[in-house]
Order: structure tokens, then sequence, then C-alpha cells
């Protein structure tokens, strides 16, 4: 049986015929002993066919697809063109030896051709790569060099891109940042506690809180300085006036030593330290809320922000928690004890993160197994849907939430909870709505915007402003245009004429009303000498205005 071997270099597909195995031997030692001599190799592994790949973007996009463990177009009709035929009914005589039984799973499926991965194949194919530039006689000393060097930065820079648009890496490391800041304000909150206890010792009966306990460790400095004069800014810091009385009455009859004022500012320092690593602690999971309502919504709407990302975290990515079946999902975190039930042929874990969330915590002890259960379906539901929707909503998370919540009472009190269908339903025609609604919030804004626009630019063009009139269809034919112009014309000089004589009626009702108004006194008929000069000068400009329009009418009819 003849064995052809595919091989995917950088610069494209390359068929090789390996006819002579007697020679070198069947065995894996054997071939791997004559893999140097290229001489012996030579004789035993001959190209067969070389495909080149068009360009570098298409050399990528077959590395993506041969990494997937996919077949391309490309590599199906170079092997069709370059393989004997597979006859239906009879058994082929050769076989195809790939470096992925993936891919060879692949080409079988969709061609027939028979194809073997193994670890005789894999040293024929480690002999090809390291002779490869021998094989190809146009191929230059610095080219194959050349097209890995490129097509492995592109690759990588295709993966990495990937890796930065998956927002969920922000998560995973703040998770991962709050765990260890949480450590480590405990631990240093502790030393703080252990080092002012030595001048204040009963400060820690009365102050349990750690950021407290820091804030007012800062604020007091010098027991021996503490009086009632403090008690407003002790009640500041600790929101209750009993407990500030009680730290003062505390202070002078305290059991601790004496601290001198070099130790009592390292002591300040290091509370300041731990009061700034608290407070980016807050801001840190401020910070975690808002990139999980941005990631995955209904995941943090169903579980918890907190629980979700160290779900996710645990996966490695939402894509990858989104692959995990609710089973998967129900033990994620609790391997170690799942691995050593497996080997001792015990229990087997019933939950691991999941029972940081608080339906685990409200169930009974008969239940939780239950809880845990129809909890990890719920997330994986919800993984999926912020992994694989378009658009960022939390109404299913909201649903599944309340699903789970009846199944509580379900368990409690006998309550039967509704069918996973019609809840989903619900939510997909809310999700509908709202879509709905926000295109409806956008189209007139954009219309009015447009109209804006338009009434803009006729200002800027010095046309005047017209108001929108219904007009009514006219299907007449070209001989009636004409006659519809015409008669627009007699339109405008009727208006314009009776404008005219309402300005002229208008002028001359206020010359008749200043001289019925004659009074004695020279300020008044100055006045009416001013307001007749007006009104002259308004008749005069509405005169000139006639003389204009009549000549424009002579020269239409002309």
């Amino acid at each position: 049986m003849a064995l052809y071997l595919l091989y995917e270099s950088a610069s494209g597909y390359a068929l090789f015929l390996a006819h002579g195995l007697d020679e070198i031997g069947q065995n894996t030692e054997a071939v791997r002993s004559s893999v140097s001599d290229l001489n012996r190799f030579g004789k035993v592994v001959k190209l067969a066919a070389f495909h080149p790949f068009e360009s570098a973007l298409d050399a990528l996009n077959q590395c993506n697809s041969v990494s997937e463990g996919l077949m391309t177009d490309e590599l199906r009709s170079f092997l069709e063109l370059n393989l004997p035929k597979v006859k239906e009914g009879k058994k082929p005589k050769f076989s195809l030896g790939t470096a992925e039984p993936k891919i060879g799973s692949h080409i079988f499926e969709d061609t027939k051709i028979p194809c073997q991965s193994n670890e005789f194949v894999l040293e024929l194919l480690r002999g090809v790569r390291l002779h490869f530039d021998r094989f190809i006689k146009d191929l230059k000393p610095g080219d194959l060099e050349k097209a890995q060097l490129g097509l492995g930065h592109s690759y990588s820079r295709a993966k990495v891109k990937f890796n930065v648009n998956r927002v969920d890496n922000m998560v995973i490391q703040a998770i991962f940042l709050l765990d260890t800041l949480d450590k480590d304000i405990n631990s240093f909150s502790m030393r703080v506690r252990e080092w002012y206890s030595w001048h204040f010792p009963e400060l820690v009966k009365i102050v349990n809180d750690n950021y407290l306990y820091a804030k007012v460790a800062k604020f007091v400095e010098n027991k021996l300085e503490l009086s009632e004069d403090k008690i407003p800014g002790l009640t500041e810091i600790l929101g209750d006036e009993d407990k500030a009385k009680e730290i003062v009455e505390a202070a002078k009859a305290s059991m601790g030593q004496d601290l001198s004022p070099i130790d009592l500012i390292n002591v300040q320092q290091f509370a300041q330290r731990v009061m700034d690593l608290s407070e980016y602690r807050k801001k840190l999971y401020e910070y975690l809320v808002t990139k999980m309502n941005d990631i995955a919504p209904n995941l943090a709407s169903l579980i918890g922000e907190v629980v979700g990302a160290r779900l996710i975290s645990h996966a490695g990515s939402l894509t990858n928690l989104a692959k995990c079946p609710s089973s998967t999902l129900q033990i994620l975190g609790a391997e170690k004890a799942l691995f050593r039930a497996l080997k001792t042929r015990g229990n087997t874990p019933k939950y691991g993160l999941i029972f940081h969330s608080s339906f685990i915590g409200r169930a009974s002890a008969r239940n939780k197994g239950r809880m845990a259960r129809y909890l990890a379906n719920k997330c994986s539901i919800a993984s999926r849907i912020d992994c694989f929707a378009e658009s960022n909503t939390t109404v299913f998370g909201e649903k599944l939430r309340e699903q789970v919540e009846e199944r509580l009472e379900f368990y409690d009190k006998g309550i039967a909870p509704r069918k996973n269908i019609d809840v989903m339903k619900a939510a997909i025609e809310i999700t509908q709505n709202n879509d709905t609604e926000d295109k409806a919030t956008t189209e007139p804004s954009a219309k009015k915007s447009k109209k804006k626009k338009s009434k803009v630019e006729a200002a800027e063009d010095g046309e005047p402003m017209v108001e929108d009139k219904p007009t009514a269809a006219t299907n007449g034919d070209a001989s009636e245009e004409p006659k519809t112009e015409k008669k627009k014309k007699k339109e405008k000089r009727k208006l314009v004429e009776e404008e005219e004589e309402e300005q002229v009626q208008a002028v001359e009702n206020s010359i008749g009303v200043n001289g019925v108004n004659t009074e004695d006194g020279t300020a008044k008929k100055k006045k009416k000498k001013k307001s007749k000069d007006e009104d002259g000068e308004r008749l005069a400009a509405v005169s000139e205005g006639k003389k204009k329009k009549k000549k424009s009418r002579s020269e239409d009819d002309d």
C-alpha cells in the first residue's frame, strides 16, 4: 500500500510519496536514525506535488483552518487532483499520512480518502520538515525562513487580537487582583492591630472592623493626648457616639505601654497604607461590577458579579465557560475533591464555586445538591446567551433568576414553577419590544435633524421659508403645464397687490389719527411733524414699489 504524506509549510501545501520504505525499515527507530542522512531519506521520500499560497493573508487563513482541524476548498482540490481516485465499493490502495488526526478525520469524512496519524508518520514528516528546502528546486536559501517568520508573526498577532477583543481577560485579571488584595489587606490589618495593641490594647475589643481600626489608630495617634475634644471626630469615623466615648474612657485607664514619636509615626504610615489599599479594593470592586455588566450581564444578574467573574476566570474565558456543560460548571473549583472521590470511590462533590451564591445557602441541606444542579443549568444558559448574543440585555438573566426563586419555593412550599419555554418566550418578547422602542425613538430624532438641516441650508442660500402645505396631485399632460404657471403668476400678483393696499391703509389710518388728536404744546406739534414726515417717506416708498411692479408686469406681458 502506497503512503502519501501531507505537509503544511509556510509557503504552501506539499504532497510527498513514501515508496521505498523497505530500505530504511518499517520501525519508528529505523526511520528516526535515517532522517538525518539526506541520501538515504531522499531515496525513500519524493515530492509528488506542491501548491504555493497566493499571499500572506491566504497563508494565514489556511494555517488557521488547519490548526482548527478543518479542510479548506484549496486543500480539497489539491488532494483530489494529485491523489489516486477512490472508487466506490473498493478498498483504496493508498493512505494519506497527516500530522494532526483532526484534519485527517475531516478529510476522510469529506473525500473518503483513508488517513493515518501515528509515530511512524510523524517521524517521516519530521524528516520532510528538516530537508524541505532541498525538495523544492526553485526555493531560494532565505525564502522559507522569511515565510515562516512572517506567518508566525501574523498568526500570533491574530490570536492576540482575538484575545484582546474578548474583554473577559480584564475580568479575569481583576478577580485575581481582588483575591490577592483581600489576603494582603487582611494580613496587613492584623499587623496593624498587633503593632498598635502594644500602645492601646483595649481598642481591639471596641472596634472590630479592620478598616475602621486603621482609621481610628491614625486619628488617635498617642492615647495620652486623647481627650473629650476628639469625640466628634471619632463619631464621624465610627458613626456611633457611644463607641467614641467608650474609646476615650478606655484610653484614660489603658494598660498599654508608651511608644516613642518615631514608632507612632511608623504605625500611622502603615495604617495609612492599609486604608489606601482598602479604598483601592472598593474601586476595583466597582470596576469589576461595571465590567461584568458589560461582558456577561445575564450571568451577573443571575448569580452575582463576583461569583460570575470567578467562574469565567476558572474556565479561562467566557467562551470556554459557554462551551462547558452544566455538569462541569456545577463542580468548577472542586476538582481536587472530585478526583479524590474518584480515586477512593467515595461520593463526588455536589458544588464548586457555585456554593458561594446565595441560592444554595438558602436551600435546605436536603435540597442543596438539587439546587446546585438547577443553578448550574441556568448559569450555562446565561453564559451562552452572553457569549453568542449580539445585544447586551439583562432580561434573560432576570428571568432565569425568577426561575431559580420559583424552584426554591417549590422545594420549600410545593408551589409549581413555570415552564422554561414560557419564561423564555416572555423574555424574547420583552427584548423585541425594547428593540422596537429604541428604533422608534431613534427614527423621529433623525427626521427632526434632517428637517433642521434643510431649513438651515435654505436660510443660507437666501431662499424664503415656505410652510409645508398639501398640494393636489395633478396627472395632466404636458400642454397643461404652461397654464398652471400663468395661474400661479396671477395669484402671486393678487397677493402682492393686497399686501400693498393693506400697507397704504395702515399708513393713512395712522395719518388720520395723528391729525385728529391735535392739542396745544410745542412738544406735541414737533411729534406730529415728525410722524407726518415719516408717513410721507412710507408713502413714497410704497409708490416706488408700485412703479417697479408695474414695470415687471409689462416685461412679463411682452
